[in-house]
């Protein structure tokens, strides 16, 4: 190395929230990513951006993706790399004036990406492929009859299951370790490939090629410095190494790759350096002895933007909540939890939920991703970018979206219900992160299978679409956040859809028409004493026969659980003693009105 301490590591969020975790499809291999970057270098509309009307034409015409499979992949890219809150509001605003798909198409055709950069994010798409080596087809382009061997799709839903490779910064440093010279070679401008499409070994790459790689790599000069895009490193300290020359303001490839080869090492603010020296997060401990096996660790004291990690592992039946500036957009990984209730009233960046089971996550708007995967019995309540779920079963989901839900393969009786709940902060936070209250498509998941498809149902008229379905009005109830914020949120952002809403309405009638009924009954002192005992009793019999009874006792912390106020104090927040939040809806503590 030309510098003592120079550091280069693959990012994290392209492979943690850009990587679609299912085996991709095989028109998505190096050979067609080689003939689709010399077709948009030799097409108008399509370098230095493409577009969506140009990119559609590539994978419907060329790829023969199915369209919404292509959205899918162009949506997520502009997901991942950065806009202003601003920016996304305002688009959200021009999306939820289109009355037709026509309009749509209208204000879709607007938008456009980073071209080099969006062809690398497709390749990284390869990151869960069994084998690369499968891929090697020589035709120019797939055709309707072109069919690539695959395994049985028991096999591939297996497969997917148990891979977690997005979220393993050692599996990020193996791939672009591994596969970096065909990066490489995507980035190469047409004249200097073989018939072939292969890069040759003279051949020079641009530095504006070049800083497209900042998308997958970035390093810092020495330990301590700030961490830079890779083209910096490259045409400063490492300029002698990689060999750039000032002139040309180019790279030769043979001394660009050997350069970044020598200098890639583990990511300093992935998971693993999180694991191994992360900060502990401080939590109120409710239960006593609850929190010893609970591993819950940041680095948002060191890392860069982007970087930034929570890991919170093994919680086993504790409430834990809060709302914090250490919060604010990092990635947060939810990992083994178990029989817990888990607030985190902060915007966020990115929420994982991982082989965690008969937990309810509330969630702070998350302005990219929730990914839950081999979940079972969780309920996730969020304002989020995207939301996905993979080999999940039985978990439920309240949402406000932008964008469908997507449902990777091995799901099981996923249900979807409408973002039903707020907190006083909540609106400030959801115009941090650019979310809006419309379009709101909670109701409209997309469900890719495993072949590569995908399965387009929309749900209006139905409440019942393959391995999800919507929640019954009939079933459906509000949750009420336990805690006590400053803000001036009171509602539901953007309401509840008038079905539900109308649900919500009768059942207050009936527990009005009750409290009525009792009124009217005209019961003396004692009677009503007897009377409001016997409600208490019956109450607290359904806690225990439950076991929600440990939800509510969790809500106290144990220095305040003899003491009657109406508000509590607990990991920053203020605990409501009015309600109670059971199995996602609200339950008071029972009073009889007179």
């Amino acid at each position: 190395m030309e510098e003592e301490g120079i550091r280069i590591w693959a990012r994290m969020e392209p492979f943690m929230l850009g990587a679609l975790q299912v085996a991709p499809s095989s028109k998505l291999g190096i050979h067609y990513l080689r003939k689709m970057a010399i077709y948009v270098r030799t097409r108008d509309g399509c370098f230095p951006v493409l577009s969506w009307p140009m990119w559609r034409h590539i994978a419907c015409g060329k790829l023969q993706l199915p369209e919404d499979l292509a959205w899918l992949y162009f949506e997520t890219f502009d997901l991942l790399v950065g806009h202003s809150p601003e920016q996304r509001l305002e688009w959200a605003e021009s999306f939820s004036l289109c009355s037709s798909k026509s309009e749509l198409d209208q204000q879709r055709n607007k938008l456009s990406v980073d071209t080099l950069q969006f062809l690398l994010f497709l390749y990284i798409q390869q990151l869960n492929r069994v084998s690369l080596r499968s891929s090697s087809i020589v035709e120019e382009w797939p055709s309707h009859r072109t069919r690539s061997p695959s395994p049985s799709p028991s096999e591939r839903e297996c497969k997917t299951s148990s891979q977690n490779k997005n979220w393993d910064d050692q599996a990020h440093l193996s791939f672009v370790n591994g596969h970096l010279a065909e990066i490489l070679e995507l980035l190469v401008e047409p004249c200097h490939l073989s018939s072939a499409g292969q890069a040759q070994r003279d051949c020079q790459i641009s530095l504006e090629a070049v800083r497209s790689l900042s998308l997958l790599l970035e390093g810092s000069g020495s330990q301590g410095t700030a961490v830079q895009p890779v083209y910096r490193l490259l045409k400063g300290p490492l300029q002698t190494e990689s060999g750039y020359c000032t002139k040309s303001h180019s790279f030769p490839l043979h001394k660009l790759l050997l350069c970044l080869q020598q200098n890639l090492c583990l990511n300093p603010f992935g998971i693993t350096a999180c694991l191994h020296s992360g900060k502990k997060l401080a939590w109120a401990q409710q239960v006593e002895g609850a929190m010893k096996r609970a591993k819950i660790a940041r680095n948002t004291h060191t890392a860069p933007p982007g970087s930034k990690i929570v890991l919170m592992s093994q919680v086993l039946k504790q409430t834990l909540a809060k709302t914090s500036d250490k919060l604010t957009g990092t990635n947060i990984k939810i990992h083994r939890c178990a029989e817990s209730f888990i607030y985190l009233l902060s915007p966020l960046r990115s929420v994982i939920v991982d082989k965690c089971t008969d937990c309810t996550i509330v969630l702070g708007p998350v302005e990219t991703t929730v990914h839950l995967h081999s979940c079972q019995n969780v309920t996730v309540v969020c304002v989020a970018g995207r939301v996905v779920f993979g080999a999940s079963s039985l978990c439920t989901a309240f949402l406000l979206t932008p964008t469908r839900p997507l449902l990777l393969p091995g799901n099981r009786d996923i249900a979807f219900g409408p973002f039903h709940t707020f907190y006083p902060s909540l609106e400030d936070h959801m115009a941090s992160v650019g979310l809006a209250v419309v379009p709101n498509v909670w109701d409209q998941a997309m469900v890719l299978g495993t072949e590569g498809l995908v399965n387009v149902t929309h749900s209006n008229t139905s409440l019942e679409s393959g391995c999800y379905r919507l929640i019954p009005p009939a079933d459906f109830h509000t949750l009420v956040v336990p805690f006590e914020i400053e803000g001036d949120t009171c509602e539901i952002p953007g309401g509840l859809p008038p079905l539900y809403q109308e649900a919500v309405e009768e059942k207050k009638k009936r527990i009005q028409n009750w409290q009525k009924t009792v009124t009217e009954t005209r019961l003396n002192r004692e009677q009503r004493r007897q009377f409001q005992g016997l409600v208490e009793m019956k109450f607290h019999e359904w806690l225990l026969e439950t076991g929600h009874r440990q939800e509510l006792d969790s809500l106290i912390p144990p220095l305040f659980a003899t003491m009657k106020t109406p508000c509590q104090e607990t990991n920053s927040l203020k605990v409501n003693g009015n309600n109670v939040v059971i199995n996602g809806q609200t339950k008071e503590q029972p009073t009889v009105a007179y």
